[in-house]
């Protein structure tokens, strides 16, 4: 299979941002087949174990809908791979048989979101609790040993960069929504078009944003951008 540093040579990437992240992922779930990634960190918090989402191309109402719960369940779950080990495939249409992991609303639910299969891997980077998600819309759809090199791949390159793993996983404030509108801004994009990406309204765009300033104690959206710049945060 070869080295993790080995597999990487052929296509670097220097991960120094979310969006960076984002790239290297979305990389990974076309060299496997996947349809969906995510990258979940599980932090200990006032005496609970929480998944932090960390980077992911599932849709804001997918998260919503499924809810961290069961995000945290997925990533933890009887299935889940360590590296090195054979993963083995999450099947919603095979409910019953997952140990009681997904009850049969649940597995409808991802069926119909497009999650009809999920792997999980776990990913051994320092002390962090980490775990990739990659699922499919179809079974059968994800290639398993490419799966198992990506997983080697995740734990090098996310090795490289723990302290922004950390910020992300950690010091995130914002919400999926503020993040987004964040992004978007950081991109150049006007309100109104902001609003027309995220299909909502401008005032609700101004409202995330708003809230985004006042949780970073920014002045305005250019100090509240650099700010999450600065830490990993989009």
């Amino acid at each position: 299979m070869g080295s993790p540093a080995a597999l990487l040579q052929s296509e670097p990437l220097r991960l120094t941002s979310r969006g960076d992240l984002t790239s290297f992922f979305m990389q990974l779930a076309a060299e496997i087949g996947a349809d969906s990634y995510m990258l979940v960190a599980i932090v200990h918090d006032q005496d609970r174990n929480d998944a932090r989402i960390v980077s992911s191309n599932w849709i804001f109402d997918a998260i919503e809908l499924i809810g961290k719960r069961l995000i945290g369940g997925l990533a933890q779950g009887p299935l889940t791979a360590a590296p090195g080990i054979r993963p083995q495939a999450l099947v919603a249409a095979r409910a019953p048989d997952t140990g009681g992991l997904l009850t049969g609303e649940e597995a409808r639910l991802l069926d119909v979101l497009g999650h009809a299969e999920i792997y999980s891997l776990r990913l051994n980077v320092g002390r962090q609790r980490l775990f990739a998600l990659f699922s499919a819309a179809e079974p059968g759809k994800i290639d398993q040993p490419a799966l198992m090199k990506a997983q080697l791949k995740c734990c090098y390159a996310l090795s490289t960069i723990p302290q922004l793993i950390a910020a992300a996983a950690m010091q995130d404030p914002l919400s999926d929504r503020e993040r987004e509108c964040l992004f978007w801004v950081s991109e150049g994009k006007t309100t109104d078009e902001v609003a027309l990406i995220l299909g909502v309204s401008s005032n609700t765009v101004n409202s995330y944003i708003t809230h985004a300033i006042q949780k970073f104690a920014a002045s305005n959206r250019a100090m509240a951008i650099a700010t999450a710049i600065r830490s990993g945060i989009i």
